[in-house]
């Protein structure tokens, strides 16, 4: 993404949500997933506001120039802020969501529908995987001792090139490079730790019969973070009514692992919504 944009902050009860916002016309905001930077969508806003979509990327709470200040996290408080945000710009809004950041954005689709024109999903966790009682302590004991000074950074980006398995955009050690750093400015591993040790996607899934915004999914056929990634994209397509593509050779990140197929279908998808609302339907108000 431009880096000459403009951040802009809004106001929340405990700091400021970081955004940028490029192009006019119908809104669309998107949120990157756990541990992630808008420049995650780096591929995916220049075709949206080519066009016509005026396009808001906004940084999880205690991630990239969002405040740490933060203490409460997880999908619900950041699906709390991506309403607020929508209301700010003067929504409606299509939500972009990648990995919690989808579950997020769903469970702002059930809490403010008028808000909520669509859905777009990648890598999306919209319930809690299936595992033990003793592997999810194991697995709260290993963000405890991982996400930690002076190793945390490090430990984090080696991780999320873990997760970009398969194809991967020229620009990804640059990306990494950059998570790196963010996690080493102060208080941001805390904040990360913090949201990692408090996320569950439990209140995503209590209210799935309640979105009825269109979506659409994408889900990468190499996702590690899904021991069968078609069974949970088949979950998604009925849970929530989702048009549904697996994303061959892509892994956590389609939306830059794979953006000549994200891109596309996604303006065909939001142009799709477009031509349905009319001349008076899904248009930017601010």
């Amino acid at each position: 993404m431009s880096t000459h944009q403009t951040v802009e902050f809004l106001p929340r009860p405990e700091g400021r949500i970081a955004y940028t916002v490029t192009g006019t016309g119908p809104l669309v905001v998107a949120v990157p997933g756990m541990g992630d930077l808008r420049s995650t969508y780096r591929d995916l806003v220049p075709p949206l506001v080519a066009a016509g979509y005026r396009v808001a990327v906004t940084d999880l709470r205690g991630h990239g120039d969002s405040d740490t200040t933060f203490r409460t996290h997880g999908d619900v408080a950041t699906g709390q802020d991506l309403v607020a945000l929508v209301e700010h710009l003067g929504g409606p809004a299509v939500l972009v969501g990648n990995s919690m950041g989808a579950g997020a954005a769903t469970w702002a689709a059930a809490e403010q529908p008028d808000a909520v024109v669509g859905l777009v999903l990648l890598g999306p966790f919209l319930r809690d995987p299936a595992v033990s009682a003793a592997r999810a302590r194991a697995n709260r004991w290993l963000y405890r001792v991982t996400l930690a000074r002076p190793w945390g950074a490090a430990a984090w980006a080696g991780f999320y090139s873990s997760l970009t398995k398969g194809r991967k955009a020229p620009w990804h050690a640059e990306h990494v490079a950059a998570l790196r750093t963010s996690m080493r400015e102060p208080g941001r591993l805390r904040s990360f730790r913090d949201l990692a040790l408090a996320l569950t996607h439990a209140p995503v899934e209590a209210r799935l019969r309640e979105v009825e915004a269109p979506a659409i999914a994408f889900m990468g056929s190499l996702d590690p973070d899904f021991s069968d990634q078609a069974a949970e994209l088949a979950w998604i397509e009925e849970s929530i009514g989702a048009q549904g593509h697996l994303v061959p050779d892509v892994g956590h990140y389609p939306q830059h692992q794979s953006p000549e197929v994200v891109a596309p279908a996604t303006l065909a998808f939001l142009d799709g919504l477009r031509s349905s609302a009319g001349a008076h339907g899904w248009v930017a108000r601010g």
